[in-house]
Formats: structure tokens, sequence, C-alpha cells
């Protein structure tokens, strides 16, 4: 299935305007995770907030289209390990 035609792209007003003001700064610090990624972002360096930490983003091309939240994790993976009994 397609994406609806009538849905609009999300984007904070508060990010567009960071990217034209801050040209100095390598990266860029985004809160709203809900926001898309568009062609203004290519080949930018991107801090997405995770509740707890910042997590550093290379955009680039395979990223156009998505939500900075789709792509940073919140939570951290843990792999569990069995116990072996040992037998006597």
């Amino acid at each position: 299935m397609s994406r609806v035609k009538w849905k609009v792209i999300f984007q904070d007003l508060q990010i567009l305007n960071s990217l034209k003001k801050n040209k100095k700064k390598n990266y860029i610090r985004i809160w709203k995770r809900g926001s898309v990624i568009t062609q203004n972002f290519l080949n930018k360096v991107v801090l997405v907030h995770t509740g707890k930490t910042f997590k550093k983003l290379h955009i680039t091309r395979l990223y156009l289209g998505y939500r900075f939240g789709e792509l940073c994790f919140t939570r951290k993976f843990t792999v569990k390990e069995k116990k072996v009994k040992k037998r006597k």
C-alpha cells in the first residue's frame, strides 16, 4: 500500500530555522522525533534526543523520507545468556 496523498509532512519550524541560522555549527540538535527527514538535512550531522541522551546521526540519501525517531532507538538491547547447570 502506498502513503495517503492528503497527509502532509510534519516539519518542526524550530528545526528549519536552526538549519538557516546555525551554519557555523557542525550539528543540529533535534528533540521532536516525529519530524520527517527532508533534503535540507543531506550530508549533515544531527543529534537526536532519545529521552536521556543525544545520539549522533549522519544523514545520507537512504534516510530521506524517514522520521528521526525511526533511526535511533530509545531502548537498550541486551543479549540474555542461558545459565548452564553443571551435572555431577
